[in-house]
């Protein structure tokens, strides 16, 4: 079958550039492990990509099948707790920008 004659699921990503402070480290690791551990549960994210550099700049990507699931992730009660406690201490900065992928195409060297 040719790409064109493809049905294909419309995806999201949920891009959040972030800088953290230098405050409660134990709290943000704690609370970013059972956010990792709950958005995988959580019905219709498909996976995300993480990553910080030693200044406190990161960035998680998070890759969903609806905007009705992430409206659910956004309205998810411990989540909602996680993002209080974002605001309060642990981000200095943040953005979140919702796109939706157009095209994706992976490679991995086996």
């Amino acid at each position: 079958m040719s790409a064109q004659n493809k049905t294909v699921t419309p995806t999201y990503a949920v891009i959040f550039p972030n800088r953290r402070t230098a405050l409660d480290d134990e709290g943000y690791a704690q609370t970013a492990e059972r956010m990792v551990e709950l958005v995988c549960q959580q019905p219709g994210c498909l996976g995300f990509d993480s990553a910080r550099d030693e200044h406190g700049f990161g960035i998680t990507v998070s890759y969903w099948d609806s905007l009705k699931s992430i409206e659910a992730w956004r309205d998810n009660p411990e989540h909602m707790a996680a993002q209080v406690g974002g605001r309060e201490k642990w981000y200095e900065h943040y953005d979140l920008h919702i796109t939706k992928i157009e095209h994706s195409h992976k490679f991995r060297k086996t």
